[in-house]
C-alpha cells in the first residue's frame, strides 16, 4: 500500500519572529506564545506535549503527554515511574519537549534535563485530580502487558467498590525539565521560516541566535 504525500502543501503566513522584539528570557517568550493561544481558544488541547526519551539502548522514543506547570524553574509533567518513559528519564535524563499549535504555525522544541519533583508537590497535584484520574492512575501499571481491557474494568470496580481512600501510588509523580535550549518556530512563507534558539550560558544566562530554516 502507497500514497504519495507530495501535494499536500499550505503557506505559512500568521506571524514573524524579529530579534528587536525578543525577551532576554525564552520562558517569556513561551509564555507569550501560549497565552495568545490560550485567549484565542484556537487549540483543542495546548497543554498537549511530545516527550522524547532514550532507553538503555540508545533507542528513541516520542510519546504525547501533558504540561501542567511551567516557569523559570522548568516544565512539569506527571507519569508513572515504573512506565517505560518513567525508566528512560531514570536511566537517561537528557530528554526533548516540542510543542505545535497549527493554529498560529508555531513550534517550540525544548532539550533539558529532567528529574523527580518533590513528593509533597506529586501529592498536591494528586490531591487535586478528579477521582476517575485518581482511581486510574491507581490501578494502571502503565507500559505493562495486560490480558485485556476487562482486566483493567475490573481493577476499577473493585478499587470503586473498596472504599479505600486514594491515595498518590508512589510510583507516580512528577517530573520537571529544566532547559539548556528552546528553539521557537515561526511558520513563514516560502518555506522561509524563522527559527531562534536560546541557549543557556549559566551565570551568563540566556543568549539566542537565529537558525536558517
Amino acid at each position: 500500500m502507497a500514497k504519495d504525500l507530495s501535494d499536500y502543501r499550505k503557506k505559512y503566513i500568521k506571524g514573524e519572529l524579529n530579534e528587536n522584539d525578543l525577551p532576554n528570557n525564552p520562558v517569556a517568550l513561551f509564555s507569550k506564545f501560549f497565552n495568545i493561544i490560550d485567549s484565542n481558544k484556537s487549540e483543542r488541547e495546548l497543554n498537549a506535549m511530545s516527550i522524547s526519551t532514550v532507553d538503555k539502548n540508545g533507542l528513541p522514543s516520542t510519546r504525547i503527554v501533558l504540561l501542567k506547570k511551567y516557569s523559570d524553574l522548568g516544565f512539569v509533567f506527571f507519569t508513572n515511574y515504573n512506565s517505560k518513559k518513567g525508566k528512560d528519564m531514570l536511566n537517561n535524563p537528557n530528554v526533548c519537549l516540542s510543542f505545535y499549535w497549527p493554529s498560529t504555525e508555531q513550534q517550540v522544541i525544548i532539550k533539558g534535563k529532567v528529574s523527580k519533583i518533590s513528593e509533597a508537590d506529586s501529592n498536591d497535584y494528586f490531591n487535586s485530580r478528579p477521582e476517575g484520574s485518581k482511581i486510574g492512575a491507581i490501578v494502571s501499571n502503565q507500559s505493562e502487558v495486560i490480558s485485556s481491557r476487562e482486566f483493567l474494568y475490573n481493577k476499577l470496580e473493585t478499587l470503586k467498590n473498596s472504599n479505600t481512600e486514594l491515595k498518590r501510588p508512589e510510583n507516580w509523580g512528577g517530573f520537571i525539565v529544566k532547559p539548556f535550549s528552546m528553539e521557537f518556530w515561526q511558520g513563514k512563507d516560502n518555506r522561509l521560516h524563522d527559527r531562534i534558539v536560546y541557549e543557556n550560558k549559566g551565570d551568563k544566562g540566556w543568549s539566542f541566535h537565529r537558525l536558517s530554516p
